[in-house]
């Protein structure tokens, strides 16, 4: 698996291709979810993504501060294959890549509510109520 982390204008045309697929079939088709995916700020981003043989198998986006919210932030993690641990690669190199571009400080996400324990595993502990987003419980999450 190799690791890539770069800016929207870095991107390879097949990259960016491969992103915004798996974007779409994860949280479009199977979470039967039509929101638009495509929502003006992947120019503003840091695309973190590993890449194997098969393609793009786990993404996220860095957001720097006052892109979403006044924090810098992280959002639409997603891996193709669950339960084998990639999640958990993917969101502790996207903590320490975050770090890397945009220094220490704190990390807000709008996180799906049944994720809560899982991002709770790397610092991150719930700062609202819940509330629905595109029909879908989600709660803030807040590293400090």
């Amino acid at each position: 698996m190799e690791w890539h982390a770069k800016a929207f204008g870095e991107l390879t045309l097949e990259e960016l291709y491969e992103i915004l697929r798996l974007r779409v079939d994860v949280f479009v088709v199977e979470q039967r979810c039509p929101y638009p995916e495509l929502d003006g700020k992947d120019r503003a981003a840091l695309h973190l993504f590993a890449r194997d043989e098969q393609g793009i198998q786990a993404y996220l986006r860095i957001l720097p501060p006052g892109v979403s919210f006044p924090e810098a932030s992280l959002g639409r993690v997603v891996t193709r294959a669950r339960g084998q641990g990639l999640g958990a690669q993917l969101l502790d190199r996207g903590l320490q890549t975050a770090e890397a571009w945009l220094g220490a400080g704190p990390i807000r996400i709008e996180a799906q509510t049944y994720a809560k324990g899982f991002y709770a595993k790397f610092g991150f502990r719930q700062v609202s109520q819940e509330f629905l987003e595109d029909g879908i419980p989600h709660i803030q999450m807040l590293r400090e």
